[in-house]
């Protein structure tokens, strides 16, 4: 089997949590270390890899893979570096601050021939495997209205000062925003028009923490919400078709395994609590139905296997460099529609 040697542009808690794990769990991937400017903490966990001193250091290393997962705002610097380098890349979420940095991005990648792809792993999560399912399978009927969460009861001030910094890549849409907007756009395709509602509510915010975007499409809406004042949740996944409803709490338990540092594999993880199964409320075959449907497992491994399929055998990324310049149109449109007041049509 083909070793893709791959290194890492920080060891916080994106590096230790979401990527460190699966790149070591799946064979296909040799981890060489991490860049780490202050803190080293890699070989902590990792022994045998090596703390890059530089950036340079990571550039000119064997690494054939590299994982921009570094502040927002220093993602298309990093990106375009990795690539020049001749490295194939895995960029976070928000792919860059603009569209015409993510279209740069995907211009050099193709002239260069190699491999870039976005780091939206929340496509498999179990709750949104679960909803895909449902919306695939047609039990609802024609889609109405769709409504996706991402909302937390967090008040307080984030330590992180890069978060709550004013920056090109700071603000609750370029952080909890493209996890909501990628999983409508990988659902439902791309929209006609957006309306977007962005706000400050926290005391001493500097930056956006609460938005909500309506995306238009022909016959149906699909509403994207996300906050830090929902002290008591409502459900993360609504679907309302002409023949019923569907509905989901937010329940992959992955991040939070991972932050506890509890290792995955490729049998048990990312199992859903049953307290947890979606509620379907809809009508088969002539059958009125209402009952809870057993939660699809998470993994986030199939995301670094497909990137292992894409680059061994040169097919598709699982997440297209195309695929975040979408959702980096929506953000652009509901910053638009914000300062605007009005719809943004595409």
């Amino acid at each position: 089997m083909r070793t893709i040697k791959t290194a890492l542009l920080s060891y916080g808690m994106s590096g230790k949590v979401f990527h460190a794990p699966f790149l070591e769990l799946h064979p296909g991937f040799e981890l060489l270390g991490a860049w780490e400017r202050s803190k080293k903490l890699i070989q902590a966990d990792y022994p045998e890899v090596i703390s890059y001193p530089t950036l340079e250091d990571v550039l000119a290393s064997d690494a054939e893979l590299i994982v921009v997962n570094t502040p927002i705002d220093t993602h298309f610097e990093y990106a375009k570096k990795v690539l020049l380098a001749g490295k194939h890349a895995i960029v976070e979420k928000a792919f860059t601050t603009t569209v015409a940095e993510a279209e740069e991005l995907k211009a050099l990648a193709i002239e260069k021939g190699l491999k870039l792809c976005v780091f939206q792993n929340r496509r498999w999560d179990s709750d949104f495997k679960t909803v895909k399912k449902i919306k695939d399978d047609g039990v609802l009927g024609k889609l109405v209205d769709a409504e996706f969460h991402f909302d937390r009861y967090t008040p307080t001030l984030s330590q992180k000062a890069h978060k709550e910094s004013v920056n090109d890549g700071s603000g609750i849409l370029k952080d909890l925003g493209p996890h909501l907007i990628d999983q409508a756009l990988f659902l439902f395709g791309f929209p006609q028009a957006v309306h977007a509602d962005i706000r400050i509510t926290r005391e001493q915010s500097l930056i956006d923490d609460s938005l909500d975007i309506c995306l238009f499409y022909p016959d149906f809406r699909v509403r994207l919400k996300a906050g830090f004042f929902n002290r008591e949740m409502i459900p993360s996944y609504i679907l309302q078709g002409k023949k019923g409803s569907f509905f989901k709490a937010r329940g992959d338990v992955q991040e939070d395994e991972l932050k506890i540092s509890k290792k995955p594999n490729l049998t048990t993880w990312g199992t859903e609590d049953t307290n947890l199964e979606g509620l379907l409320h809809t009508e088969i075959d002539g059958e009125i139905i209402r009952k809870n449907i057993p939660t699809l497992q998470g993994n986030y491994y199939d995301y670094f296997d497909g990137m292992y399929q894409s680059i061994t055998t040169n097919s598709i990324e699982p997440v297209t460099a195309q695929e975040g310049i979408d959702v980096m149109k929506i953000i652009e449109a509901a910053i638009k529609s914000n300062t605007e007041k009005r719809r943004i049509e595409f």
